[in-house]
Protein backbone atom coordinates (compact mmCIF):
# COMPACT_ATOMS: atom_id res chain seq x y z
CA UNK A 1 0.00 0.00 0.00
CA UNK A 2 0.94 3.63 -0.49
CA UNK A 3 -0.78 5.13 1.79
CA UNK A 4 0.66 8.60 1.28
CA UNK A 5 -1.01 8.50 -1.66
CA UNK A 6 -4.42 7.94 0.04
CA UNK A 7 -7.52 10.23 -1.72
CA UNK A 8 -11.03 10.18 -0.80
CA UNK A 9 -11.63 10.16 -4.56
CA UNK A 10 -15.12 11.72 -5.34
CA UNK A 11 -16.29 11.36 -1.74
CA UNK A 12 -17.82 14.25 0.08
CA UNK A 13 -18.96 14.15 4.04
CA UNK A 14 -22.18 15.18 2.87
CA UNK A 15 -22.37 18.86 4.83
CA UNK A 16 -20.67 22.04 4.94
CA UNK A 17 -17.82 22.51 6.95
CA UNK A 18 -19.61 24.84 9.28
CA UNK A 19 -22.03 21.86 10.46
CA UNK A 20 -19.46 18.99 10.75
CA UNK A 21 -17.59 21.04 13.07
CA UNK A 22 -20.90 21.95 15.15
CA UNK A 23 -21.77 18.08 15.34
CA UNK A 24 -18.14 17.50 16.27
CA UNK A 25 -17.81 19.91 19.07
CA UNK A 26 -21.32 20.59 20.44
CA UNK A 27 -23.74 17.61 18.97
CA UNK A 28 -21.50 14.89 19.28
CA UNK A 29 -20.54 15.40 23.25
CA UNK A 30 -24.00 15.78 24.42
CA UNK A 31 -25.77 12.87 22.25
CA UNK A 32 -21.92 10.66 23.58
CA UNK A 33 -22.54 12.14 27.16
CA UNK A 34 -23.27 9.89 30.36
CA UNK A 35 -24.44 13.51 32.02
CA UNK A 36 -27.93 13.96 29.57
CA UNK A 37 -29.83 10.28 29.94
CA UNK A 38 -32.87 12.03 28.40
CA UNK A 39 -33.32 10.14 24.65
CA UNK A 40 -35.93 12.82 23.86
CA UNK A 41 -33.34 15.63 24.40
CA UNK A 42 -30.79 13.70 22.10
CA UNK A 43 -33.56 12.63 19.18
CA UNK A 44 -34.36 16.39 19.27
CA UNK A 45 -30.55 17.25 18.70
CA UNK A 46 -30.22 14.74 16.43
CA UNK A 47 -32.91 15.66 14.31
CA UNK A 48 -31.15 19.18 14.17
CA UNK A 49 -28.65 18.00 12.79
CA UNK A 50 -30.46 16.33 9.39
CA UNK A 51 -31.17 12.67 11.00
CA UNK A 52 -34.57 11.65 10.56
CA UNK A 53 -36.04 9.44 13.51
CA UNK A 54 -39.74 8.49 14.49
CA UNK A 55 -41.15 8.20 17.56
CA UNK A 56 -40.22 6.67 20.83
CA UNK A 57 -36.52 5.92 19.92
CA UNK A 58 -34.52 5.19 23.10
CA UNK A 59 -30.89 6.16 23.11
CA UNK A 60 -28.38 4.76 25.98
CA UNK A 61 -25.90 6.48 26.81
CA UNK A 62 -22.31 6.63 25.07
CA UNK A 63 -23.79 6.48 20.99
CA UNK A 64 -21.57 7.53 18.66
CA UNK A 65 -23.04 8.71 15.37
CA UNK A 66 -20.33 10.08 12.87
CA UNK A 67 -22.85 11.77 10.81
CA UNK A 68 -26.63 12.45 11.84
CA UNK A 69 -27.45 13.64 8.41
CA UNK A 70 -26.95 9.87 7.13
CA UNK A 71 -28.94 8.34 9.62
CA UNK A 72 -32.71 7.57 9.43
CA UNK A 73 -34.19 5.56 12.44
CA UNK A 74 -37.81 4.34 12.52
CA UNK A 75 -40.26 4.45 15.29
CA UNK A 76 -39.90 2.51 18.66
CA UNK A 77 -35.89 1.87 18.30
CA UNK A 78 -33.75 0.91 20.93
CA UNK A 79 -30.18 2.15 20.90
CA UNK A 80 -28.09 0.43 23.35
CA UNK A 81 -25.17 2.12 25.47
CA UNK A 82 -22.09 2.65 23.40
CA UNK A 83 -23.42 2.07 20.09
CA UNK A 84 -21.13 3.09 17.08
CA UNK A 85 -22.81 4.30 13.63
CA UNK A 86 -19.66 5.06 11.80
CA UNK A 87 -21.71 6.18 8.76
CA UNK A 88 -20.06 7.75 6.02
CA UNK A 89 -22.42 6.57 3.95
CA UNK A 90 -26.60 6.45 5.07
CA UNK A 91 -27.71 4.02 7.80
CA UNK A 92 -31.32 3.01 7.88
CA UNK A 93 -32.85 1.13 10.45
CA UNK A 94 -36.50 0.30 10.13
CA UNK A 95 -39.31 0.27 13.19
CA UNK A 96 -38.67 -1.94 16.37
CA UNK A 97 -35.09 -2.47 15.77
CA UNK A 98 -32.67 -2.79 18.83
CA UNK A 99 -29.20 -2.32 18.37
CA UNK A 100 -27.47 -3.32 21.76
CA UNK A 101 -24.44 -2.26 23.63
CA UNK A 102 -21.51 -1.72 21.48
CA UNK A 103 -22.74 -2.71 18.28
CA UNK A 104 -20.66 -1.23 15.74
CA UNK A 105 -22.03 -0.09 11.90
CA UNK A 106 -19.57 0.42 9.70
CA UNK A 107 -20.42 1.80 6.11
CA UNK A 108 -16.63 1.91 5.05
CA UNK A 109 -13.88 0.05 4.11
CA UNK A 110 -11.13 0.18 1.92
CA UNK A 111 -9.96 -1.79 -1.28
CA UNK A 112 -7.02 -4.03 -0.27
CA UNK A 113 -6.32 -4.49 -3.59
CA UNK A 114 -5.80 -0.64 -4.39
CA UNK A 115 -2.02 0.14 -3.91
CA UNK A 116 -3.83 3.49 -2.66
CA UNK A 117 -6.00 1.81 -0.23
CA UNK A 118 -9.48 3.37 -2.33
CA UNK A 119 -11.98 4.13 0.46
CA UNK A 120 -15.73 2.41 -0.56
CA UNK A 121 -18.61 3.29 0.74
CA UNK A 122 -22.29 1.30 0.99
CA UNK A 123 -25.20 1.57 3.23
CA UNK A 124 -26.19 -0.22 5.69
CA UNK A 125 -30.09 -1.15 6.27
CA UNK A 126 -31.82 -3.01 8.84
CA UNK A 127 -35.18 -4.18 8.27
CA UNK A 128 -38.36 -4.01 10.64
CA UNK A 129 -38.05 -6.06 13.76
CA UNK A 130 -34.47 -7.19 13.71
CA UNK A 131 -32.06 -7.24 16.40
CA UNK A 132 -28.14 -6.75 16.07
CA UNK A 133 -26.82 -8.52 20.03
CA UNK A 134 -24.31 -6.89 22.08
CA UNK A 135 -20.72 -6.27 20.31
CA UNK A 136 -22.39 -7.12 17.22
CA UNK A 137 -20.64 -5.70 13.58
CA UNK A 138 -22.22 -5.16 10.41
CA UNK A 139 -20.34 -4.14 7.36
CA UNK A 140 -20.70 -1.70 4.68
CA UNK A 141 -23.61 -2.63 2.20
CA UNK A 142 -25.28 -5.12 4.15
CA UNK A 143 -29.05 -5.74 4.74
CA UNK A 144 -30.33 -7.11 7.67
CA UNK A 145 -33.63 -9.08 6.41
CA UNK A 146 -36.91 -8.31 8.82
CA UNK A 147 -36.96 -10.20 12.35
CA UNK A 148 -33.48 -11.06 11.58
CA UNK A 149 -30.87 -11.51 14.95
CA UNK A 150 -27.13 -11.11 14.75
CA UNK A 151 -25.99 -12.98 18.20
CA UNK A 152 -23.33 -11.72 20.39
CA UNK A 153 -20.03 -10.47 19.38
CA UNK A 154 -20.82 -12.00 15.59
CA UNK A 155 -19.62 -10.33 12.62
CA UNK A 156 -21.27 -10.16 9.41
CA UNK A 157 -20.31 -8.52 5.90
CA UNK A 158 -22.91 -10.05 4.19
CA UNK A 159 -26.45 -9.87 3.88
CA UNK A 160 -28.73 -11.66 6.09
CA UNK A 161 -31.73 -13.55 5.37
CA UNK A 162 -35.38 -12.32 6.91
CA UNK A 163 -36.20 -14.26 10.31
CA UNK A 164 -33.43 -15.96 10.56
CA UNK A 165 -30.55 -15.99 13.78
CA UNK A 166 -27.22 -15.85 12.73
CA UNK A 167 -23.86 -16.23 14.94
CA UNK A 168 -20.33 -16.47 14.75
CA UNK A 169 -17.08 -14.88 12.58
CA UNK A 170 -18.60 -14.83 9.92
CA UNK A 171 -21.87 -14.58 11.00
CA UNK A 172 -23.90 -18.48 9.81
CA UNK A 173 -27.14 -18.68 9.93
CA UNK A 174 -28.12 -21.11 13.10
CA UNK A 175 -32.02 -21.54 12.92
CA UNK A 176 -35.26 -19.77 12.03
CA UNK A 177 -36.89 -17.35 14.12
CA UNK A 178 -39.86 -18.10 15.02
CA UNK A 179 -43.29 -15.72 16.38
CA UNK A 180 -44.31 -16.90 19.60
CA UNK A 181 -48.07 -16.61 19.51
CA UNK A 182 -50.30 -17.07 21.70
CA UNK A 183 -52.29 -19.69 19.46
CA UNK A 184 -48.43 -21.33 18.78
CA UNK A 185 -47.91 -22.03 22.19
CA UNK A 186 -51.28 -23.39 23.13
CA UNK A 187 -50.84 -25.92 20.67
CA UNK A 188 -47.58 -27.31 21.48
CA UNK A 189 -48.84 -27.37 25.11
CA UNK A 190 -51.19 -30.04 23.51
Amino acid sequence: MQLNEFTVGDYTPGASLLKQMLWFFGGDPIVRSRFVPFSSFKVWLLRRFGAEIGQQVRFKTGVKIKFPWRLTIGDYCWIGEDAWFDNIAPIMLEENVCISQSVYLCTGNHDWFDPNFKLMAAPIHIEAGSWIAARACVGAGVTIGKGAVLCLGSVTGRSLEPMTIYAGNPAVPIKKRVKNTLEQKQLEQQ
